[in-house]
């Protein structure tokens, strides 16, 4: 079976500081990534984009059900919907910022290699 981010859910409007889209990830390592673009300042009166891949500190995924599961620091006994992964007050954590990519689908592409470097090391 070939390891992929699963998607779990996408929004074009988030509660993330940035006016762009973002795309919520299951990954085989039980961990929830994150991806959005935003600005960034090339030289005075030039910007580019840049692609921000983060970790979901408040929710893990169960990879082979597909479950989203709270962490302890999150109070909750009913079942998570996809759509709750983006809230208000949302802890991320920022572990790496890409700025050669030009599409949602080479970020994804990104993230389809770093779920197979998981499975690799955990095999």
């Amino acid at each position: 079976m070939e390891a992929l981010a699963k998607i779990i859910h996408q929004t074009p409007a988030s509660y993330l500081p940035t006016a762009f889209p973002a795309h919520y990830y299951g990954m085989p390592n039980g961990k929830i990534y994150l991806v959005f673009s935003r600005f960034y300042e090339l030289a005075i009166g030039q910007t580019g984009i840049e692609f921000v891949f983060a970790e979901h500190g408040d929710y893990s995924y169960n990879y082979e059900t597909g479950e989203i599961i709270p962490l302890p620091s999150v109070e909750r006994k009913l079942q998570v919907f996809s759509e709750e992964v983006d809230h208000p007050n949302l802890r991320i954590n920022i572990f790496t910022t890409k700025r050669n990519l030009q599409s949602y689908g080479q970020a994804q592409a990104y993230l389809n290699d770093e779920a197979m470097r998981m499975t690799a090391v955990s095999a």
